[in-house]
């Protein structure tokens, strides 16, 4: 007799069907405070594409299915162009189509970076490599623009929302999208060890490039920011995929990268023999001239690790609500209570302060807004990018076994969690960047000030740790190897300063008194007092 087999019991279904950002209680709160129900409103149709069970399989699909480099055609041709997965396509055509690239920059509404960085936290939930031609796009404007003639050439393309893949003159496509090339094999974050030459031709502007590219974001794109070596020292250069005259600008993908994590992006090596680029800006001011897509993609660093750690925690919340063990539901169970409210507490920092970066690129001309993103990219790349693999690792425990197999979701969130830390200056980079704002530009110590002490008195635990900080900026501010305590210490402060303005305040006590007391002992899970329950049940997404 053959016996029947039953559906395995006590399995938790799968987080779909619902509204990622409106089941995020921390980015509703960030959008309301910095901007108003309008933008909230409009992030809907985004939101609910992001929690659709078709965009979670095209997620996994685009990262079961890496992309290709295709250096010759049947012909023998040399094209060098990258093959990808359909479920690459569709992830590409959704986020350009919600403007989550360039359109910000020329929305012209009040609130159009905060609304594109809400957007992006949400939708970098669905999968997280294809947000680097996303971010590398949004990026690159406000670089284009240090000359005028070259922004109208591209920025119309850039910003707009159609996504027009392949390797074609760009006057012809609906659509396009932007990379970058700094790094090389000798010098990595330095990059004024480049050795990659640029001579100018007898066209004024025009170089040809003969050099490399150690690793260089998006090379399937239309267009390119560089650095090379000119007669006059670093400068930066447009270099376009396609020429005026519709011909392959000459350049060679070596390969593509085997990453540890980002497996559905593209990223490449070049290498230059005569590549015609254009000159942005004046020659030895490549660092200055690029200066403003390095900032714009710190930010987008960090709102990609708050993206990771909202949606580890979303699937951990979600697990232990549905889950029981040893006679009860996991969620009701102290310790377990505990560590996902710990969690909670980290992404809903890392989300406030990523809202409060991108609310001050919506007040451009306000001085005091420009001197706190100076100090506060850097310091919350360092800050947010280096929590986020602890975290992540933390949220898959709390799915045991689950967790740790692939139709999960969370390896592949495992993998992503240390890039963002990497990318755009390693931590030691961005550490050491927040003291050469403090010393070279006071306005930004005074910004950071201002932001912190507007909640003086409202907490004795983060006044405290505000003191104890700005007594070890006078102690040791100038000094390398204190960068990193600094640089954590400033940050968990904004946090905290953040939070207790905005957020209830049964996530703001806690936050300072586990984060600023010097009571926090590395590992999630060990809070002491505090409303957890309410912390974790904020954090739980509910279906539609």
């Amino acid at each position: 007799m053959q016996t029947e087999l039953r559906a395995p019991a006590n399995q938790t279904p799968p987080l779909v069907g619902h509204d990622v950002v409106a089941c995020d209680a921390a980015l509703t709160t960030a959008v309301l405070t910095h901007g108003d129900q309008e933008v909230l409103t409009s992030l809907g149709d985004l939101g609910r594409d992001a929690g659709s069970e078709e965009a979670r399989e095209h997620g996994l699909a685009a990262n079961d299915h890496p992309p290709r480099l295709v250096a010759y055609d049947r012909h023998g041709h040399r094209v060098d162009e990258v093959a990808f997965h359909p479920s690459w396509h569709w992830l590409m055509e959704r986020a350009v189509g919600h403007g989550l690239q360039a359109a910000p920059w020329v929305s012209g509404a009040e609130h159009a970076h905060l609304r594109r960085a809400a957007g992006f936290l949400a939708w970098s939930q669905t999968e997280p490599g294809h947000g680097c031609p996303i971010s590398m796009t949004y990026a690159a404007v406000p670089a284009l623009r240090v000359d005028e003639a070259i922004a109208q050439e591209w920025v119309p393309g850039l910003a707009a929302t159609s996504y027009d893949f392949g390797v074609r003159d760009p006057r012809t496509k609906s659509g396009l999208l932007a990379g970058m090339g700094m790094t090389e094999k000798q010098g990595g974050s330095d990059v004024r060890t480049n050795v990659t030459r640029a001579v100018p031709t007898s066209e004024d502007g025009l170089y040809t490039l003969r050099g490399h590219k150690w690793f260089t974001s998006a090379p399937m794109n239309d267009v390119f920011l560089v650095l090379a070596q000119a007669p006059g020292g670093l400068t930066c250069f447009v270099m376009p995929r396609v020429l005026p005259d519709g011909t392959r600008n000459a350049f060679d993908v070596v390969r593509l990268k085997d990453k540890l994590g980002n497996r559905s992006n593209a990223s490449g090596e070049l290498e230059f023999d005569g590549t015609l680029v254009r000159r942005l800006g004046n020659e030895g001011r490549g660092v200055r001239t690029i200066i403003e897509m390095v900032a714009a993609t710190r930010l987008d660093c960090v709102i990609g690790s708050a993206a990771l750690m909202r949606h580890a925690v979303a699937e951990a919340s979600w697990h232990v609500a549905h889950r029981s063990a040893f006679g009860g539901v996991l969620a009701d169970k102290p310790l377990m209570r505990n560590v996902v409210a710990d969690l909670a507490l980290e992404s809903e920092a890392a989300t406030a302060l990523a809202l409060r970066l991108a609310a001050a690129v919506d007040r451009v001309d306000d001085p005091q807004e420009a001197a706190l993103r100076r100090i506060a990219l850097p310091l919350a790349k360092f800050w947010v990018c280096k929590r986020t693999p602890a975290m992540v690792a933390e949220a898959l425990e709390c799915l045991g076994g689950n967790g740790y197999v692939e139709e999960s979701g969370l390896p592949l969130m495992y993998r992503e969690a240390p890039l963002n830390s990497v990318w755009e200056g390693s931590g030691n980079v961005n550490a050491l960047d927040v003291l050469r704002a403090l010393a070279r530009e006071p306005e930004s110590l005074a910004a950071w000030m201002g932001e912190v002490g507007a909640a003086r008195g409202a907490n004795a635990d983060l006044d405290r740790a505000v003191d104890e900080t700005l007594v070890l900026l006078g102690e040791s501010g100038a000094a390398e190897g204190s960068a990193r305590l600094l640089a954590g210490r400033m940050a968990t402060c904004l946090q905290g300063s953040l939070l207790v303005r905005y957020a209830p305040a049964e996530v703001s006590d806690l936050f300072c008194a586990s984060r600023l007391t010097g009571g926090h002992h590395g590992a999630y899970g060990m809070l002491t007092g505090g409303d957890q329950a309410f912390l974790v049940e904020r954090a739980t997404p509910v279906l539609d």
